[in-house]
């Protein structure tokens, strides 16, 4: 018998139910909803997990698709997955967990005392680290956004190639191999021995139905790889950037983009030009270095120093 939160599978069985993580402002208990899938046959255990901010919700979307289509007499081994985690942020549709204003995955391993997102990571958590492996679903936000595939852990992680490998396996064709922010699920849990990544299936508002195959496609990749289903999955070389950067916009106005997402763009290249609500030219921005349009604003307006979009450098095929 597998048993996550009140969800609860003999061998063979599927199970849905919630994880107790704390009360809402009137007093009334509230869980996190999540599923076990405990396969006919013996095998490795995946924790997988959705929603950690509350407005990305590609994840879900895949959650939903890939949950009605696995059969338990056909897996080997477990499936845990954590449909929302971010429950505050995901009930007003914010980014943010709206109780202690605090970004979900900066919380990671957590604290079973601490604050509302503190307590929710390490009742999530505690399932991750007792997985073998771990896909965290996540997009860019609202961001406009290539679908790719994180890698947090750092180049000399001792893990570092188990979760390249991972990254490669759930084949989105972009990966992101660089050492993430403190607090984050994926550069965590390697250091708890458990190969993690963090699928970045776009952005949108709402779903985003190519993102949303993406990630479904991502996630039997790797139950097929990792022996969870008997399917065939060859991975497929990727684009990996192990280098990020960011742009801002030295002036306020409307933004014209030069360049769309996933073009190659070299340096000096322009990326966008910033106009006033006339069409006058205020500014242009060029790459400081080549590499790959990866992500980008949705909407045109902007303040002086307001994030417009970022580039994938230092580029290699893995």
């Amino acid at each position: 018998m597998v048993t996550f939160g009140t969800a609860s599978a003999a061998p063979g069985e599927v199970d849905t139910g919630r994880l107790a993580v704390g009360e809402t402002r009137d007093g009334s208990p509230f869980g996190l909803p999540v599923a076990v899938v405990n396969g006919a046959a013996d095998g490795k255990t995946l924790y997988m997990q959705a929603a950690s901010d509350g407005d990305e919700l590609n994840g879900v979307g895949v959650i939903r698709r890939v949950m009605p289509q696995l059969d338990p007499a056909d897996v080997s081994g477990t499936i845990l997955v954590c449909g929302i985690v971010n429950y505050h942020a995901f009930q007003v549709a914010q980014h943010r967990n709206p109780i202690d204003d605090t970004k979900m995955n900066r919380a990671y391993p957590g604290d079973e005392n601490g604050t509302s997102s503190e307590r929710i990571a390490a009742a999530t958590y505690e399932a991750a680290v007792g997985a073998d492996l771990v896909v965290d679903l996540h997009q860019g936000s609202t961001s406009r956004m290539i679908d790719e595939c994180r890698v947090r852990c750092g180049s000399r992680h001792h893990l570092h190639e188990e979760c390249l490998e991972l990254a490669r396996v759930f084949g989105c064709g972009y990966i992101l191999d660089q050492k993430g922010p403190d607090g984050q699920l994926a550069r965590t849990a390697p250091d708890d021995g458990v190969p993690t990544i963090d699928p970045e299936l776009g952005g949108a508002v709402g779903f985003d139905e190519t993102s949303v195959q993406a990630g479904t496609e991502g996630v039997f990749n790797v139950l097929n790889y990792y022996g969870f289903l008997d399917g065939q999955c060859r991975p497929r070389p990727q684009t990996r950037a192990s280098g990020f950067e960011q742009y801002g916009s030295p002036v306020g106005g409307l933004v014209d983009f030069h360049v769309d997402l996933a073009d190659r763009v070299s340096r000096g290249q322009t990326l966008f030009e910033v106009t006033d609500v006339f069409g006058g030219t205020k500014a242009e921005v060029t790459a400081d270095s080549a590499g790959i349009f990866w992500r980008s604003r949705r909407l045109p307006q902007v303040a002086t120093g307001e994030y417009v979009c970022s580039v994938g450098t230092d580029i290699d095929t893995y």
